[in-house]
């Protein structure tokens, strides 16, 4: 099979359903393209701020990228390509897709408000602080298994480490002369790329070589910074320029692919059950972000909806996005499939996989190998800090969130707690301490997690459209799914980790709070026709 001809098949797939189910989306979910966003009228220059929709699009998709669609379908190329190509293509349009175009949605018409908030409403306020503690606790997971993750990157690839830096620093001069000075964004984007490329230079010039502990140290340092400051100096730029080098990973991982045309060495489908892994249900939450994340549904309802500067982007950040993930989903099943079984044991890290693998493929085009797979080890490290920063901003938001309803007046010690430093400095020290055990410690339950979480995302989604009189099976059908499929898996995970406290705690309380979710939820859900008349938003 050639893998030029599985891209090309992937890419008009998605431009098809881009074209078609997504205007599908919009239209039966009542977009409105005069309707101001939380953007606007909600502006407070620190968390809400309208975005163009290019640096939105940079944001949302770097954030929700990451080493997920990377990861995940290269562990999962154990079951063999073909399954996990259909997953890809299907998941993405079906799931993905309509997850993270309606979380975005939703939260937008919820005044930027995470999907806690529509809960919340929806569903009631016990609902709101469940979903709450779940999504803290799994948001937790993520800053631990991350921080992790791109410490251990700097220690190995100290090159990375020294660009990383100094992306920060381009980052806030970009944010100060496009947001305070009046530069315009083309021309800020022009001298930034600029300015990345020569990052990348002066850290293959000058690597920065320190513990991994210490990076650690570092990295929960800037996240809390990053979690405070207002998105203008460094999350939109940061994000929007790191985008770049993303766009330039698949591009060229693209045309290499198109030169090489490697062929699928990989079995196009090796056994149901491989190692005592059944392909149901662990196909699809190896996968995870290549074709749905619960972790988006955070995104677009998190930082996302309160950027967003007209409802007509909500298409092409929330839907398009996925779709964009998709492709690189393709991409990294290829780099694990055009090569052998035994080269693939032997390299074994899926990043270094992924980043051999475009390296050949991008020295059909004349880049040395070597050069290759160094820029794209780069892009991945930039990619997963992005997605540690996002991550602690958004568990600070709902922790603020789960200390108040609407129309309270705030107590003493609410208004402590949801001051953003101490709710910042709380998810930080958890986040914290959870890190220092180990990412290998905690990311068996981090799939389940993140995928359950899209279950939930969907089934809030669900309740919320039947309640406003429209559509919602396009939700709620994958909904169905995905509960199948994730509360397998954490029974199985419970079954496997009876000794091992850590994974056992998270896994049996994530169980516990999904199964109640489910329950009030479909409650609300049996008892929305007494709501159709209510309008939310």
């Amino acid at each position: 099979m050639s893998a030029m001809f599985l891209v090309l098949i992937a890419v008009v797939v998605f431009l098809a359903a881009y074209a078609t189910y997504g205007a599908f989306l919009a239209k039966k979910w009542g977009i409105d393209v005069n309707r101001k966003t939380p953007a606007h009228t909600l502006n407070d220059g620190v968390d809400y701020l309208p975005a163009k929709a290019p640096v939105l699009l940079g944001h949302h998709f770097s954030s929700i990228a990451g080493a997920g669609p990377i990861v995940g379908p290269i562990g999962a190329a154990i079951f063999g390509w073909v399954p996990v190509f259909l997953w890809i293509l299907i998941g993405s349009i079906f799931f993905g897709g309509v997850h993270d175009m309606g979380a975005l949605f939703a939260s937008v018409r919820h005044d930027g408000r995470s999907l806690g908030e529509v809960i919340g409403e929806n569903i009631g306020s016990s609902g709101k602080k469940l979903f709450s503690v779940f999504s803290w606790l799994t948001l937790l997971l993520v800053v631990a298994a991350f921080t992790n993750i791109v410490a251990g990157t700097f220690v190995s690839v100290p090159e990375a480490a020294t660009a990383s830096v100094l992306f920060i620093a381009i980052a806030v001069g970009f944010g100060i002369f496009v947001y305070r000075r009046g530069v315009s964004l083309t021309v800020g984007s022009v001298i930034g790329v600029i300015l990345l490329v020569v990052c990348i230079w002066l850290g293959n010039m000058f690597p920065l070589a320190l513990s991994k502990e210490a990076w650690m140290f570092i990295l929960l340092g800037y996240i809390f910074v990053a979690s405070v400051t207002p998105v203008w100096i460094l999350l939109q730029p940061r994000d929007y320029l790191n985008s770049f080098l993303l766009y330039a990973m698949l591009i060229g991982g693209l045309v290499g692919i198109f030169i090489a045309n490697p062929s699928m060495e990989l079995a196009p489908v090796v056994a149901f059950n491989v190692g005592g892994k059944a392909m149901f249900p662990m196909l699809f939450v190896i996968v995870a972000c290549g074709a749905i994340s619960g972790f988006h549904s955070l995104v677009g309802s998190g930082t996302t909806s309160k950027q967003l500067d007209s409802e007509k982007d909500i298409k092409l950040v929330g839907y398009g996005s996925m779709l964009i993930e998709g492709v690189l989903a393709v991409i990294a099943l290829i780099t694990v499939a055009y090569i052998s079984a035994d080269k693939a044991a032997e390299l074994a890290n899926p990043v270094t996989i992924f980043s051999t693998g475009l390296g050949n493929f991008m020295s059909s085009f004349g880049l040395p190998a070597e050069v290759g797979t160094s820029f794209t080890a780069l892009a991945i490290s930039a990619f997963a800090l992005t997605s540690l920063d996002t991550a602690t901003r958004l568990a600070r938001f709902i922790f603020q969130e789960a200390f108040t309803t609407r129309g309270e007046t705030l107590s003493p010690t609410t208004k402590v707690l949801t001051n953003r430093f101490v709710a910042t400095g709380i998810t930080v020290a958890f986040g914290g301490m959870l890190a220092f055990k180990g990412w290998t410690a905690i990311w068996p339950i981090f799939g389940s997690a993140n995928q359950l979480l899209s279950a939930i995302a969907l089934l809030a989604l669900g309740v919320w459209l039947k309640a406003m009189g429209k559509e919602h099976r396009m939700a709620t059908i994958p909904m169905f799914f995905m509960f199948a499929v994730t509360l397998t898996a954490l029974y199985q995970l419970i079954l496997a980790n009876l000794t091992n406290y850590v994974l056992l705690f998270f896994s049996v309380a994530l169980f516990v709070l999904a199964i109640v979710l489910i329950v009030q939820a479909f409650k609300a859900f049996r008892n929305t026709s007494s709501l159709e008349n209510r309008k939310v938003g």
